[in-house]
């Protein structure tokens, strides 16, 4: 099987899952209205598909191991269509809950199964690619944000729109040919350089908790920062736009950074530059500094998450759903002890205890001897 064929499809894979959640994301305000839901009913709702995620992480070590990432992959995708479905017919909040839950659940298998296959195909092939998987993800969430758009411009039915959404998520499965099938992941040892630590798992989910924080931070916290600095209501939303895109546009290059410095260098330079350019915005005040300083850190952690994952996938299928888990858990807890810690201090040292934690992988990123250092003589043909 050709390594483009694989790229693409597991690809598509990352694709969906930021496609379904942009999906019904996008959707909220209808269903919140249609179900007649109060802020804090919401706020639980949001909570729920969370929730589920952190409830699989001991079922998909199994399933891996039964199933293989490849079949689990695929299921949880047909699982995912079927959740919008659910969701648009949910007779009520309890009903919408269970849905939720079920997509979290759905949502945590298919990060596990996709991360693994991406680490498989990086392992058999000798050739980088997973932070351009990774870029797909965010294209998904901008394909669907784009599709949402077009649709309500036509029709404000959320079924047509969770209709065709799910109709995309099964067409997916028509990659599942080109998805690798004996992809368990095995840990390198050549040249002894990859010795498994006796921590190893806690140092992963701490590194991959540090930076889903340090990544989720921005994202929930710069329009109101921006706000807090002087910014007019129209530039507002230039702090996620920079960030995410700045992140985006990163990964697609990312791999060639991986192979000529390696992972622990892209890793360790990632989180510094993002923690130095925050913190350095803050102290400077302003609208452009901010703006400056969220770049950086959308430059800065787009390649962490992805070389956490492949350090995780070569540790077995333990070791990459705890990192998925920790994933979940940084995104969960992060935005509101950000808020718990501005409310006791100020915006400025919340966000400052990001920037912090962003600095605060580099010395977990070094601990990892299972994080790669490849390099052009290492990483294979076609490069």
């Amino acid at each position: 099987m050709s390594f483009r064929r694989s790229q693409l499809s597991i690809a598509a894979l990352f694709g969906a899952l930021g496609f379904q959640y942009s999906t019904w994301a996008s959707r909220i305000p209808a269903i919140t209205e249609r179900l007649h839901l109060s802020p804090a009913e919401v706020g639980v709702l949001l909570l729920a598909a969370g929730v589920g995620a952190l409830i699989s992480a001991p079922l998909v070590p199994k399933l891996m191991t039964r199933v293989g990432s490849r079949r689990l992959a695929l299921s949880a995708v047909l699982v995912l269509a079927a959740a919008l479905a659910g969701l648009e017919t949910a007779p009520g909040y309890r009903w919408a809950l269970a849905v939720l839950l079920i997509d979290g659940v759905a949502v945590g298998c298919l990060n596990v199964a996709m991360n693994a296959q991406g680490a498989a195909l990086e392992q058999r092939s000798g050739r980088t690619t997973m932070a351009r998987l990774h870029a797909t993800f965010s294209g998904g969430i901008f394909g669907a944000a784009l599709l949402a758009s077009a649709i309500t411009a036509v029709t404000g039915s959320v079924g047509v729109h969770f209709a065709v959404a799910g109709a995309v998520l099964v067409a997916v499965t028509a990659a599942g040919p080109g998805l690798l099938t004996d992809d368990r992941p095995v840990l390198e040892k050549t040249r002894g350089r990859w010795v498994r630590p006796s921590g190893v798992v806690v140092l992963l989910g701490a590194a991959m908790l540090l930076a889903t924080i340090t990544e989720g931070a921005i994202t929930d916290w710069s329009a109101l920062y921006l706000a807090s600095v002087g910014a007019t209501e129209h530039l507002l939303p230039l702090g996620i736009a920079v960030t995410s895109g700045m992140m985006l546009l990163a990964r697609l290059f990312a791999d060639g950074w991986r192979d000529r410095w390696g992972d622990r260098t892209v890793v360790v330079a990632g989180s510094g530059l993002a923690g130095a350019g925050l913190l350095t915005a803050l102290l400077a005040g302003g609208v452009v500094p901010a703006l400056a300083g969220f770049a950086c850190v959308g430059l800065g952690m787009a390649a962490v998450s992805p070389c956490l994952y492949v350090a995780a996938a070569r540790h077995g299928p333990a070791a990459l759903t705890a990192a998925a888990a920790m994933s979940t858990t940084g995104l969960l807890v992060g935005p509101p002890a950000i808020g718990f810690l501005a409310e006791a201090t100020s915006l400025r040292w919340a966000l400052g205890a990001v920037a912090v934690t962003a600095w605060l992988t580099v010395p977990l990123a070094l601990g990892l001897r299972s994080v790669p250092t490849s390099s052009p003589s290492t990483s294979g043909p076609g490069r």
